[in-house]
Parts: structure tokens; sequence; C-alpha cells
């Protein structure tokens, strides 16, 4: 320690000569050695000062905390001598407390029977409670009959506990009050019977007797609030009497969830078996169920419940659920395809619609968009698959039965039905269009995807059908041919079939028309040109059959022409015109297009049968008198056929009177008396005509009969150098006439 203090006094003194160097660094400093000093002794003091106060400050604490030290140990010795007097008084006494117990049992006993005399009165009147309240229950007054069974309960549960609390592990004791108080459970079993009576038919008692339904809640509110009361003292006691907690809330809504479930099940009266329309009945009847339960519960039920129950949200769910279960049952069952469409139908849009969810009775609390779908989207998908298989199957066997329904008519005795026109048709257009129309209107009550599905089917179908209907159509005429006696009214069944196509093309553009948002959709227009085809070819078919009818009772009279007995009098084409316009009176009852068509063909036919007629040379004038007789004779006959077919084709607008033209144009060439000239009028017959062959000019020349041989070689070189063109327009008429190959070489030779 004195060296510390030597080595501290040097460090101090070097401390200060350093100070002292800094203060006298310039002479000018040494005038100011006294004032210096002076500031320095001051900081001296100062310093001393502080020193001082500082140790005296601690002088005192030592002091202060000396005392208390000594305080402490004269307490401790006080405290020690306390204790070992405690000691020796406990031991005394130990004795004493045992002689004790007996004081301690009487306590207890007069504790219990303390409990016992203050629930003395209800203990005994028990027996009579349990009967009054079993009356009450039995009259169906639940209020009162509740409030005699938790007076009941509450003296049992108070007892109970009092027992719980004294001695917890005394059994015996538990067992004989419970039961003493057997009766309270049976009572409270029966009155929670009733009760769920009373709920299972609250849609019904909420209009009768509200009061009733309220008073079923206000005893379960009650049960709930004593429930709530007894776990809260459980956590603290540990005590909960038998029975509890009841949870009639809970058992409430599992009720009335069991109630729905069976409100919608129950609604199903019928089977396939004993109505055809049971699915419709059962769904009818539900969507009327639910609507009218939901309206009582959203007006009626909501006031008879506390707010916080949520009864008609909780309700809504319940329906909803139940209903989607009960869908799910009906999807998964074998359901024909009718019954496919009335469920999907009625799950997809009545659900939703106005006729039931957005039914103004229920706005605002039913909210549609919140209501999962009734059915999972799978579920619906392997529905609509089912449906369109099932469809195609129908719609085929639907197809083949009224194509051999209408079949069977066109054998019968008595001529088909026309419409309203006039024209000769079949059901079987009306038929097929019906069926595809009803289907199409049952697919847009599902969607539209799937209205657009089952067009495209009817359409595909409906062209496999109609080739089935070309084949029929051509057996028919084909059968009719081996026997023309029969059938009966094989012509007008023909006109039939022939309207039909155009009745036929007509639909089909009506149905795209109605059911088609646009006529781009996929694979369905492409349908239509080949239908078309389809449809012209059978009305084109028939069309031939009838002419093939016609000219087959023409056969002998064409046979007739350009023959001697013609040339002295002949009235051949007489007769044609007449069995030609007699058959076309028939033929009126066909569609315009058709029939516009089919006249025009039999006039070309005639016009080719008379031209057939010069070219079979049955005929060679010998004179030019007889030339100018059978060339003026045949441009009578031309006329007489122009007027006929004018007649006919009066109501198109338009004629073809150049097939007739064509006689009269072979006429002038065997009309012509200068046999120089027959070059010349020939070549302009070979120009009008390009499609006349030199067989043709051949034949004409040797019915001519003063044509030399030199004359007919020189004309068919000549005709040979350069054909004609012909016109786009220009209908061949010499193309089919064929001339018999043995007159021609012999003409020749």
């Amino acid at each position: 320690s004195f060296f510390t203090m030597k080595e501290t006094d040097r460090e101090a003194v070097a401390t200060a000569v350093q100070r002292v160097a800094g203060m006298l660094q310039r002479p000018d400093q040494l005038d100011k050695v006294e004032q210096y000093r002076r500031r320095e002794a001051r900081k001296k003091a100062s310093v001393e000062a502080r020193l001082k106060a500082a140790i005296q400050s601690q002088l005192d604490g030592v002091r202060t905390g000396l005392s208390q030290l000594h305080n402490a140990l004269n307490d401790v010795k006080d405290i020690q001598q306390s204790l070992a007097d405690v000691s020796k008084d406990w031991r005394q006494s130990i004795n004493t407390i045992e002689s004790l117990k007996d004081v301690k049992d009487a306590v207890v006993q007069h504790s219990q029977l303390a409990a016992a005399v203050e629930n003395l009165k209800n203990i005994f009147s028990v027996p009579e409670i349990v009967r009054e309240t079993q009356d009450l229950i039995e009259q169906g007054a639940l209020l009162q009959a509740h409030r005699k069974l938790m007076d009941l309960e509450c003296s049992r549960d108070g007892l109970m506990y009092e027992q719980y609390r004294m001695d917890s592990g005394n059994t015996r004791d538990m067992t004989l009050i419970h039961g003493y108080f057997g009766s309270t459970q049976g009572l409270s079993d029966e009155l929670a019977k009733q009760l769920w009576m009373v709920l299972q038919r609250s849609l019904v008692t909420v209009r009768r007797d509200p009061t009733l339904l309220v008073s079923v809640v206000r005893i379960i509110e009650r049960e709930e609030k004593i429930d709530r009361r007894i776990l809260d003292r459980k956590k603290q006691t540990g005590f909960v009497p038998p029975g509890r907690p009841k949870n009639w809330k809970e058992k409430m809504f599992t009720i009335l969830e069991r109630t729905v479930t069976t409100r919608i099940e129950g609604t199903q009266a019928d089977t396939r078996e004993s109505d055809k329309m049971w699915l419709v009945r059962h769904l009818e009847i539900i969507r009327k169920y639910v609507l009218d339960d939901l309206i009582v519960a959203k007006n009626l039920m909501v006031q008879c419940f506390p707010p916080h129950y949520e009864i008609f949200k909780n309700l809504l769910n319940m329906y909803h659920q139940a209903l989607s279960t009960r869908m799910q049952d009906l999807a998964s069952e074998d359901l024909e395809a009718n019954e496919i469409v009335s469920l999907l139908t009625w799950v997809l849009n009545t659900y939703t619609s106005t006729e039931m969810m957005r039914n103004v009775e229920l706005a605002p609390e039913v909210d549609v968009g919140t209501l999962e779908p009734l059915l999972s989207p799978h579920v619906v998908s392997e529905l609509l698959d089912t449906y369109m298989s099932t469809l195609t199957s129908n719609i085929i066997a639907w197809l083949r039965k009224a194509l051999e329904t209408d079949k069977k008519d066109w054998v019968k005795e008595t001529e088909p039905e026309a419409d309203q026109d006039g024209y000769y048709q079949t059901t079987l257009p009306a038929i097929v269009f019906q069926m595809f129309e009803q289907n199409l209107q049952v697919a847009a009550q599902i969607s539209e995807d799937l209205k657009t599905k089952v067009l495209v089917l009817c359409l595909q179908q409906m062209n496999s059908f109609l080739s089935r209907y070309k084949d029929e159509a051509q057996l028919y005429k084909e059968e009719h041919l081996r026997n023309r006696q029969h059938p009966h009214c094989y012509v007008q069944y023909m006109i039939a079939i022939i309207n039909n196509c155009q009745t036929f093309k007509e639909s089909i553009v009506s149905l795209k028309r109605k059911y088609l948002k646009n006529e781009a959709e996929e694979g369905v227009s492409p349908s239509q040109p080949s239908m078309d085809g389809i449809l012209d070819a059978i009305a084109k078919e028939g069309c031939g059959g009838l002419l093939e009818e016609v000219f087959l009772d023409l056969e002998q009279h064409l046979n007739e022409l350009m023959t001697k007995k013609w040339l002295l009098g002949s009235n051949a084409v007489d007769i044609i015109c007449v069995t030609v316009e007699d058959y076309f009176n028939d033929f009126a009852k066909i569609k315009k297009p058709y029939k516009k068509r089919m006249t025009a063909e039999a006039h070309r036919r005639v016009v080719v049968e008379y031209l057939r007629a010069v070219m079979q040379k049955r005929i060679s004038f010998r004179s030019p008198e007889e030339r100018k007789e059978g060339a003026e004779k045949m441009v009578r006959e031309a006329e007489q056929l122009r007027f006929l077919f004018r007649k006919l084709a009066s109501g198109f607008g338009e004629g073809v009177d150049g097939y007739c033209d064509t006689i009269v144009a072979v006429a002038e060439v065997i009309k012509l008396t200068d046999p120089s000239l027959l070059y010349l009028e020939v070549s302009t017959l070979v120009s009008k005509y390009p499609d006349i062959r030199d067989d043709h000019i051949g034949a004409l020349l040797a019915v001519r009969g003063d044509a030399s041989r030199d004359m007919k070689q020189t004309i068919m070189e000549t005709l040979e150098q350069g054909p004609a063109q012909a016109s786009p327009s220009y209908v061949p008429l010499f193309k089919d006439i064929v001339v018999p190959s043995l007159n021609v070489a012999k003409l020749l030779k």
C-alpha cells in the first residue's frame, strides 16, 4: 500500500509538471503565474471538499447497517424461542384432537340432515309430483309439466350435489337418492317424446296452434340453459347429475332433419309398373311440398324460434340435402329416356326456377346462387350419355316402325289424304317430325347443348331413314310394274311419296331454323345437301315411275305414228293428248317443284317418242303430195302437242315450246319440194340440234323417199366435216333415239 501511494505521488507530480509546462510555453505567460496558482488552489480546495463529503456519507451508511444487523439477530433469537414454545404446546394437545372425531361426524350428519330438512317437503311430495307431471304430459300441458319436472330434477340434483360435495366416494347414498327419484328420468323421456311429436308435425302445428310450438321451443331453451349451468359447475366441482347434458336443441334439429327426409321420400305414390308417369308425378309432389313447407317456415316458423336458432336457414339446408340425396337415389335407378329427361329438367331447371327456389315468396332469404347442385356434374354427364344412347335406339326403332306403317298404306284400296291445298300426302313426314319436335322440345328444357346434340342425332338418323325410304319406294315401283293392276291406288300413293319429299325438305329447314342458333353449328349443316340429294332422287324416281306408267299406256298409239295408217287418218295423237291430259289431272296433286319438272319431262319424252317414230322408217313417202300431206300432219300434231303442254304448264309461269319446234323442223325437211335445197335444210337442222347423228339423217332421208344415193353420200360427208357446238341450255332430244341398223345398212346399199 505504501509503494502504491508512492507510485501515485510520482504520477501526480509528473502530471502537474506536464500541465505547468503547457501553461508556460511563451515568455509573456510568466506574468500570469500568480493567476494560475490561485486558480489551481481553488480547484484543489473544491476536490478536497467533495472527497470529505463522500467519505462521511459512506461512514454513516456503515453505521446504520451495523445497527440493523444487531436488531435482526435479536429478532431471530425471539422467533426461535416462540417456535420452541409452539412445538411444545402441539405435542401436549395431540391426544385432545383425536378425541374430537365424534364431533366431526356429528357435524357431517348435521349438514346432511339440514339438506334433508330443507328438501323435506319436496322429498315427501315426489310421488305426487310425478303423478301430476304424468297427467299434465298426457293432457298436453307441456309447459306446466316441464315446470314440475324441473322442480323434481332440481331437488334430486341438489341432494346429489350435497352428497357428492360431502362424500363423493359414497356411491351407496348416491344410488339411494337416484333410485328414489327414479321416475324423473322416465318423465323426462316421456316429455321429450311429446316434444319430438310436435316438432315432427311442426309445419302443420305452426298453422293450427303456433302457441304449442312456442311452448316446445321454450322448454328446449330452458333445458339448454340448465345444460350450460351444469357444465359450468362441472368445471368447478366435477359433479354432473344423471341424464345431463340433455342436448335437446341438437336432438330437435336431428328430429327436424329426419322429418324432412321422410317427407320427401314419402312423396312417391306410384311405381313404373302402376303408372308410366310415376316420376313426373313424384317430382311435382316434391316441388309442391317443398315450396309450401319453405314458405310456411319463412312466414310462420321463424316467429316461433329465437333468432340464433336460424331455423329457416337450417330447414333450407335440410331440404336441400334431403333433395340431393333423393335425386342421387333416383339417378342410380335404371331410368328410361323420358324419365332421365324429367329428372334432369327438374334438377337443372325447375328447382332453381320461380316455380320453386326462385319463388318471390322465398326472396330474399333464399339465394339460388349459393345452393350447391343437387346432382354432381359427373352424375349429370352419365345420365345424359345414357339418354343419348337410349334416344338413338328409340329414334331408329320409331323411324323403322313409321316407315312400315306407311308402307301398309301404300297398298290400300282408298286414295291417300290430301293437304289443305289438295296435294296428296301420307302421314309419314308429320309423324317423323312430330317425334323429332317432341324430343327437341324435351332436350331444350334441359340445356342448349343437349338440344343441339339431339338435333344432330335426328338429322343423322333422318339421313339413314331417307336411304331406306328411297329403297322402299323403288321396290314399290318395281312390284307394280310386275303387275300393273296392283296396288289399286299406285299412282296416287306414288304422288304422295313424291310430295312427302318436298314436305321433308321444308320440315328439315324449319326444324333447323327453330332449334339452331346459327346454321354453322358443327355437325349439322353438312347433312342438308346430302338429304336434299336423296329426297330429289326419290322424287325423280317417283316421277319417272309415273311417266313410265303414262308411256306404257301410250305405247300402242305411239307405234301408230308415221305409219300408212297414220297417213290415212289415224287419231293416235288425239288419243295420246287425251291420255296424257287424263294422267296429268291426277298429277295435279303433285306439288309444284316436282310437277313442273315432270311436265317438262313428259313434254320432252312425247316429242322424243314422236321423233323416234320418224327414225323408225315405218313409212317412206312416194310422192311430193304424200310428203306434203305427211309434213303438214306432223306440223298440226306438233301444234296439238304444244297446245296440250302449254295448258299443262300454265300454272308454272313458263313452258318449253321448243320441243315441239323439233317436230316442225323435221317436217320442213320432209316437206321440201326442191331436192337441191335438201343439203341446206339438213345443215340448218343439224346446226339447231347438235346431237343429231348420221344415222338419224339417213333415216330422215329414207322417210322422204326421193334422195339418191349420191346425194345422201354428199350430205353425210359434208356434215361429218364440222359437228355443231351445242348451247349450254340445249336439251338433247336425238341422243337416245336408236335407228334400226339393218334398215340403215339396206339404205346405204
